[in-house]
C-alpha cells in the first residue's frame, strides 16, 4: 500500500533537514528531537540505540571528540506511506570529516527509517543505517562457483 500523502512528504523532507542540520552543528538534543522518546536506532557498526536520550547522548559524545566539525551530506530517496500517519523513507548519507572538502565514496551509507506522526510532528521511530559496498571477495567467488 502506498498512500499519497504531500503535506506528509513535505513534513518528513523537513525532519530529514533538522536532522542534517543538528548533526552539522553538532547539537545532540537537537538531534534526538528528531526520534521518538522510544526510538531504536542501529549504526552502520550494528550498534543498537535505545531511546532519543540515548540516540543524542551517543552523537554529543562523538561531535564532542572524532565528529566535531563534521558535516552530515544526504537526500531522501524515497518515501512510502502505510498510512498517513506511519511513513517508510530511505534516504542516502555521508559524513564529511572537518577537514575534508568532499567526503570519500566508500563511506556512503543508506539508511531505512520508520516514521510516525505524534501529536501532529513526524519523527522517526526506527533508523537503520548501511554502508553501501559492492560484494566482497567471499560473495564474488560464491557468485562465480554458482554458474
Amino acid at each position: 500500500m502506498n498512500i499519497r500523502n504531500a503535506q506528509g512528504t513535505g513534513e518528513i523532507e523537513s525532519l530529514f533537514e533538522r536532522l542534517k542540520l543538528a548533526w552539522d552543528r553538532g547539537d545532540g538534543e537537537a538531534y534526538g528531537a528528531c526520534f521518538t522518546e522510544d526510538a531504536d536506532y542501529v549504526t552502520f557498526q550494528g550498534e543498537h540505540l535505545q531511546g532519543r536520550k540515548a540516540i543524542a547522548d551517543t552523537h554529543q559524545e562523538l561531535w564532542n571528540s572524532v565528529l566535531r566539525g563534521s558535516a552530515l551530506e544526504g537526500e531522501i530517496k524515497k518515501i512510502r506511506f502505510i498510512t498517513p500517519e506511519i511513513a517508510i523513507f530511505h534516504g542516502l548519507g555521508v559524513v564529511k570529516l572537518r577537514w575534508q572538502k568532499t567526503a570519500p565514496k566508500k563511506r556512503d551509507s543508506i539508511n531505512t527509517n520508520i516514521a510516525v506522526k505524534q501529536n501532529g510532528e513526524w519523527k522517526i521511530a526506527a533508523f537503520q543505517n548501511s554502508r553501501i559496498s559492492g560484494p566482497g571477495l567471499m560473495q564474488k567467488l560464491f557468485m562465480k562457483l554458482s554458474k
